[in-house]
């Protein structure tokens, strides 16, 4: 399995700030519930996935806001990586939004797919699909990819 480091720090930035926001903070409030010191601008960096976390920092992060690492990291992994073996999950709008010239037939296929859908609005659950591995390389096939890198580009638009 390859990770995408850069999708995987941004996911863990995502959480954190879903995390502090949730508490009603501000990053200068949590900052004050930290044991060390660190700047805003680096809990910003943190935040954007700019920036590489520690497993340390990760924890007192986590810690100050009264949640447990590992449901942090399972929330990161569920939107990273497939629940499903073998399966990924796609948001249509995003796959018609993406300008990337070999998913062409992809982006015909999603607006089709919308199209059909009962009720195509921006908040539809039928915006999102969910695609095996057969539909995986048949349609990495269509737009002339290997799988891998159509899963690549897939993964990054995944639903948030």
């Amino acid at each position: 399995m390859v990770i995408d480091v850069e999708h995987y720090q941004r996911i863990l930035g995502d959480e954190l700030r879903k995390l502090r926001r949730g508490r009603g903070w501000t990053r200068k409030e949590l900052n004050r519930h930290l044991q060390s010191e660190i700047s805003l601008q680096t809990l910003a960096t943190y935040e954007l996935g700019t920036r590489q976390c520690s497993v340390v920092r990760l924890v007192e992060l986590c810690v100050a806001m009264d949640e447990l690492p590992q449901d942090l990291l399972a929330k990161v992994h569920r939107r990273v990586f497939v629940e499903e073996p073998g399966r990924v999950r796609v948001d249509l709008h995003r796959v018609i939004a993406e300008a990337a010239p070999e998913l062409l037939p992809l982006r015909r296929w999603a607006e089709d797919r919308l199209r059909q859908a009962a009720d195509p609005g921006p908040d539809s659950s039928s915006a999102e699909v969910s695609l095996d591995l057969a539909a995986l390389e048949r349609m990495a096939e269509l737009c002339d990819l290997p799988t891998v890198e159509l899963i690549t580009h897939l993964r990054k638009l995944q639903p948030s």
